[in-house]
């Protein structure tokens, strides 16, 4: 039996969701309309057909059709549609004094359910708050909370490098970021300076650092010692892009390759031989 898959993107956001394409002839840029755990979704193909090499671990739901005209007239509707259910939503949270932002609203290709997410920084108790919606509403109402990356990837903005935000355009799943990957590429430790729109450490430490920690591998260590061609110095700054190393012999400032020095993996002092010399 042979397996197939296609990527289908939802709310022009980055993520792409992989679907059976059910035996449906589709194209890149085609609408369809497709059943997710959430309910009855439009979506759009982003990538082509795919012949998977074995089973997937999980089944993949299936496409059900290409979206008719109807589907794509409702879809729009719907977009104009959720903009005064958010508005009013907003209206009963504040008439509530509940601690918490709206953030965006999603409404099912059938109308069944609106989809609300929200940030807040503490605990809401929203039973309240659904019971009205869903009298005012008529239909189900489900509550999402998410965190601030979260908010920053559904509402877009500018980095600090004048581009859209990774996380609008280029990332599905948030990539693990940390400080020491901030450390591995040199850059200063200062939170305006490695931190995005949402306050978190910016997504693109994550996109180099493997290459930058495969290099500092083959680096000496700040301040350790090393031979160089004109002597034993000490060293002072690693230039990972370039390979070089700035080195402080016979009290000049002095730049080399790497490839000149000679150090073993505890950056001690080696000689010509490869022994230590103490």
């Amino acid at each position: 039996m042979q397996f197939k898959e296609v990527g289908i993107k939802f709310n022009n956001q980055p993520k792409i969701y992989s679907f059976d394409p059910n035996n449906i002839n589709l194209n890149i840029q085609d609408y369809v309309v497709v059943e997710t755990v959430r309910g009855l979704e439009f979506g759009q193909v982003v990538t082509n057909i795919k012949n998977l090499s074995k089973e997937p671990k999980e089944p993949l739901k299936k496409v059900l059709r290409l979206a008719s005209e109807k589907d794509v007239m409702t879809a729009e509707e719907n977009k104009k549609k959720v903009k005064n259910y958010l508005a009013r939503t907003k209206e009963i949270v504040k008439s509530l004094s509940l601690e918490m932002k709206l953030v965006n609203a999603e409404l099912l290709l059938d109308r069944s359910k609106i989809i609300i997410s929200f940030v807040s920084e503490k605990r809401i108790d929203f039973r309240e708050l659904v019971k009205l919606l869903a009298q005012e509403f008529k239909m189900k109402i489900e509550l999402r909370q998410i965190g601030s990356r979260d908010e920053v990837k559904i509402l877009g903005g500018m980095g600090i490098c004048g581009r859209t935000c990774c996380c609008c355009k280029n990332t599905g799943d948030f990539a693990h970021v940390c400080i020491k990957m901030a450390k591995n590429q040199g850059l200063s430790l200062n939170p305006t300076s490695i931190s995005g729109l949402c306050g978190r450490l910016l997504c693109c430490l994550a996109y180099e650092n493997s290459q930058y920690a495969e290099i500092l591998k083959q680096m000496p260590k700040i301040n350790s010692e090393v031979k160089t061609p004109e002597g034993v110095g000490r060293v002072i700054y690693n230039n990972l892009l370039k390979k070089t190393v700035n080195v402080m012999v016979n009290d000049n400032y002095r730049e080399f390759p790497l490839e000149d020095l000679k150090f073993n993996k505890n950056n001690q002092l080696n000689d010509v031989s490869g022994n230590t010399n103490e």
